[in-house]
């Protein structure tokens, strides 16, 4: 019986994505655009994941314009983007008026599939972005994210189907991200599937270990109607299998695609030459990436744990961390290894180990996962650690969504005079930092050229968490909670692009070179209302570039910019005799904060009585901010480190009197 397989391409956005840091500029893209859509792809991925973010932070383009432009060149093929549920495309859920407006907006401009996704495989978050692509118009095809645990049996895959066959999506996906979908069990999976479910299969497999060719034919033989793919140029490694590949082996058979294989190889001459000319990476299989088999953590993940451990100076224990990774895993429900639950049980395995006591430290994101604000986790968390996590703060139940206000009207009043079109409210409403620098550098015309391709690409293009993470920090939580930090600078230690009247940090460090050269020992500023005190000997160092540390010694106010001058010096009493006191050391290598926001009160005071478990400061670090708590009850005799000051592991932080 033939069964024609058909294909989807994701050169132009998971694959980029995968190896090349999502790099690849629109006019890199337009001039293959139309021999792709000649091809005969069942659809063509060009549009989100990250490329929305990365167009605006990295690329000086307007991501819209992108995909007008694509449209305008592929007439025939339909065009296919990646949707994270509510939370889209960025790093956090959104309202759903937000939810509502990007996915309509999506398909007015180009976008005929939507493929929504959920973390946690939570179908509440899967709602109204369903909805949304219904209404639009568009094909919604919803996500299932592929992981192994005691959980995640074909009963729970099917059982989930079903709910999504009910919510009314088109087609259903099998997202296997990690590459961890054995071929057998993929067949077993398609066909359950398939005999249960009145609707299309696709297949999504990364390379990753070098399962994913062989997973494609017993699916293909269980009956997948579509399987994702990419130019062999940019396949391998973190990306997907090359479609090369998999057309010459479904040739001839009643499975053959029907492409067109002299086609294909001259697509992939052109990226070829697009990879020589800038300089990026072929995917490869390390022996890191293979080990996914046995601890099932993927090889971006583990990138960003060695990075991670680097920063702690505590590689060494990279071992340890593999072994804790799948018992935080467990404690939290099973969630899979995917943005943002990889970053979370990572780093909290980290954090586990370098400790010496589980759940010692908590970051304020592994508080919310467990408290339920990403969603509900395959299974229940575990009771004891979240009591011991929550405290007093009780879980919530709902869809994490609905505790999100409507937004739009107030941005579009907030925009009124720089937003041009609707586009630019929603480009703003995911991404309020990023997308206001580039509306306004856009605006007054000043927009630069993208750096050159060799320059635009991290020197570990597999590792998207560091990246995100960062991304996650910088923009601001929908949900105010004042158990948060302060926000990090933008990636790579630069401030906001510079506007009249106000400095970024390149302007400060210039300011302090004159200081340190002309001997002048205090200059006082006032830039947005925020008093700069810089006093010779106490700034950042002009010589070490941007985003190098901070000697420890920096001044608290070019860090978390307080309404008043700080002290020059930590906080101390008269006190001389320190035997009796209690050091509280900084379990970590971060940043020393006192307060959880720039324009909160400190935690902590000199003289104040403390009890145990009470917070005492932040510190930030690994891209998440962790709260440190005073192990006992007295009085805070000394604060030690200034606000904003860089920390070693071991170094004391307050003295406490009992």
């Amino acid at each position: 019986m033939e069964h024609r397989v058909r294909i989807t391409d994701t050169t132009l956005r998971d694959a980029h994505q995968s190896l090349w840091a999502t790099r690849m500029r629109t006019a890199e893209m337009l001039p293959i655009a139309e021999k792709l859509d000649n091809v005969g792809y069942h659809s063509l991925e060009v549009w989100g994941g990250v490329t929305f973010d990365v167009c605006m932070r990295y690329l000086n383009e307007d991501p819209w314009e992108r995909l007008r432009l694509l449209k305008k060149h592929i007439k025939k093929t339909p065009l296919q983007m990646l949707l994270r549920g509510q939370s889209l495309v960025g790093y956090k859920h959104y309202p759903d008026d937000v939810v509502e407006s990007f996915i309509a907006r999506s398909v007015e401009k180009g976008i005929n599939i939507v493929r929504v996704f959920d973390a946690l495989n939570d179908i509440r978050n899967l709602e109204t972005a369903i909805r949304a692509t219904k209404k639009a118009g568009a094909h919604a095809q919803a996500a299932m994210v592929y992981t192994v645990s005691p959980v995640h049996t074909n009963e729970h895959y099917l059982a989930m189907g079903r709910q999504l066959v009910e919510m009314g999506a088109d087609s259903l996906c099998i997202k296997d991200m990690a590459g961890l979908l054995a071929p057998y069990r993929a067949y077993e999976l398609v066909k359950l599937l398939k005999d249960n479910l009145c609707l299309p299969v696709q297949l999504h497999c990364h390379y990753i270990g070098g399962l994913a060719v062989g997973t494609y034919l017993k699916a293909v033989e269980a009956g997948a109607d579509v399987i994702d793919t990419a130019t062999v140029p940019l396949a391998f490694g973190a990306s997907l299998p090359p479609v090369e590949t998999v057309v010459r082996a479904l040739q001839d058979t009643p499975f053959d695609t029907g492409l067109n294989i002299h086609d294909l190889f001259e697509v992939a001459e052109y990226f070829e030459e697009m990879r020589k000319k800038n300089g990026f990476e072929r995917g490869v299989t390390r022996i890191n990436d293979m080990r996914v088999f046995d601890h099932q953590v993927p090889g971006g993940m583990i990138s960003n744990l060695v990075t991670q451990l680097e920063e702690q100076k505590a590689l060494h224990r990279i071992g340890e961390v593999l072994s804790e990774i799948p018992r935080v895993r467990e404690d939290l429900g099973y969630p899979p290894l995917v943005t943002p639950n990889s970053q979370i049980v990572g780093t909290q395995a980290v954090l586990n180990v370098l400790t010496g006591e589980r759940y010692k430290l908590v970051p304020g994101e592994v508080r919310d996962f467990i408290q339920g604000y990403y969603g509900k986790p395959p299974a229940p968390v575990n009771q004891e650690i979240a009591r011991k996590v929550l405290g007093d703060r009780e879980p919530i139940t709902c869809r994490p969504a609905d505790l999100l206000e409507p937004r739009l009207d107030k941005i579009r009043r907030e925009m009124k005079d720089l937003a041009t079109c609707e586009e630019d409210v929603i480009s703003y409403a995911l991404f309020p930092q990023v997308g206001r620098r580039f509306l306004e550098g856009r605006n007054r015309g000043g927009r630069k050229e993208p750096a050159p391709a060799s320059d635009r690409v991290e020197k570990d293009p597999p590792n998207q968490q560091r990246r995100m993470a960062a991304a996650r920090v910088e923009e601001k939580n929908s949900r105010p909670d004042p158990a948060r930090g302060p926000a990090s600078p933008e990636p790579g230690g630069k401030g906001p692009l510079r506007e009249e009247g106000k400095m970024n940090l390149d302007d400060v460090r210039e300011l302090i070179k004159l200081v340190n050269e002309t001997g002048i020992t205090e200059v006082k500023l006032e830039s947005d209302g925020i008093k700069i005190a810089i006093k010779k000997g106490l700034g950042l160092n002009p010589e070490a570039g941007p985003g190098a540390p901070p000697p420890a010694r920096q001044n608290p106010d070019l860090t978390s910019g307080p309404k008043e001058t700080a002290p020059a010096m930590p906080e101390q009493t008269g006190t001389k005799d320190r035997s009796n006191l209690i050091p509280v050391t900084s379990p970590m290598v971060g940043t020393f904060y006192r307060a959880p926001s720039p324009e909160s009160p400190p935690y902590v005071n000199v003289g104040e009585r403390v009890k145990k478990g009470q917070t005492l400061c932040i510190i930030e670090a690994m891209k998440l901010m962790n709260k440190i708590d005073s192990e006992v009850e007295g009085e805070i005799v000394e604060i030690t480190v200034e606000n904003g000051s860089p920390v070693e592991y071991g170094q004391t932080l307050f003295l406490i009197k009992q």
